[in-house]
């Protein structure tokens, strides 16, 4: 029976799950974004933090969704990578944006979403992605994700515009000065996963009113900046995947029915569909 390695990688954590027959086991390594790190530094968390976990077990063939897999280039890297640490597994490098499409909807149609450390969205047709609305990185982009909402809590800390209660939780949970989060931001690297740890702050304080406009806010950037721009969004269930996704559900639930549209699965991981999927 054939041992499959399926890997679903964003740019904070990479999950895995080794299946041989009926057994599974996961794994957790940090994210692989192939827009910030070399082939060789992917041979190197692969070779440190996944390896030691499969305990030898060789896997046959290797489904790989991770962000940036879009790009040719970036799927050539991760593939020649993947090659280099298991030489004899054939390898099958996708967009998450497939593995989240076919973790959500299986073999229907629907729109399916990314809500993670970054964003992105497409509407899937049961088989392939057909339209996709420009995932355009955590500069330009990134509506939604924890990335875009971190900044806007930096924003309000740094501007000020928070209340004093506000600010002395802030600074409670993570004295930080102004030159050190620049610093993080400007200098040095994965600045999108140093932003995206933020959300934590707005998961904690659920109710107030400032706290509740950000989310909205940059859920709302997503609707209209991406789902809106499907015409299918209006007669197809529009489903969600990520941490942000699962964490604020309720502020997409009250969203699709304002907006009068079908909320479908919302989900932390994409994984266990991934399982189902393969199998």
């Amino acid at each position: 029976m054939a041992v499959t390695l399926i890997a679903d990688s964003g740019s904070s954590k990479t999950e895995w799950c080794l299946v041989n027959g009926k057994k599974k086991s996961k794994f957790q390594t940090q994210g692989i974004s192939p827009y910030f790190l070399k082939k060789e530094q992917v041979v190197q968390i692969l070779t440190n933090e996944l390896l030691p976990k499969m305990k030898d077990t060789y896997p046959d063939k290797i489904f790989y969704y991770g962000t940036g897999c879009s790009n040719k280039d970036n799927v050539k890297l991760i593939s020649s990578a993947l090659k280099h640490i298991f030489p004899r597994s054939q390898n099958k490098v996708d967009h998450d944006l497939l593995g989240a499409a076919r973790a959500l909807c299986k073999n229907e149609k629907g729109i399916a979403c990314i809500l993670g450390t970054g964003s992105n969205s497409c509407y899937y047709n049961g088989k392939k992605i057909i339209k996709n609305s420009p995932g355009l990185g955590y500069v330009l982009g990134d509506e939604g994700s924890g990335t875009y909402l971190g900044k806007k809590v930096i924003q309000y800390y740094l501007y000020k515009t928070f209340d004093a209660d506000l600010m002395d939780r802030f600074n409670l949970k993570y004295n930080l000065s102004v030159t050190e989060i620049l610093d993080a931001v400007y200098k040095k690297p994965l600045p999108n996963r140093f932003l995206a740890q933020f959300t934590g702050f707005l998961s904690e304080n659920r109710g107030h009113f400032m706290i509740e406009n950000i989310i909205e806010d940059g859920f709302n950037d997503f609707f209209f900046n991406h789902i809106y721009k499907y015409r299918e969004s209006w007669s197809l269930p529009i489903h969600f995947v990520g941490s942000v996704a699962f964490g604020f559900k309720d502020v997409l639930k009250e969203l699709c029915h304002s907006y009068e549209l079908h909320l479908g699965n919302v989900i932390k991981n994409p994984m266990e569909g991934l399982i189902d999927y393969h199998q």
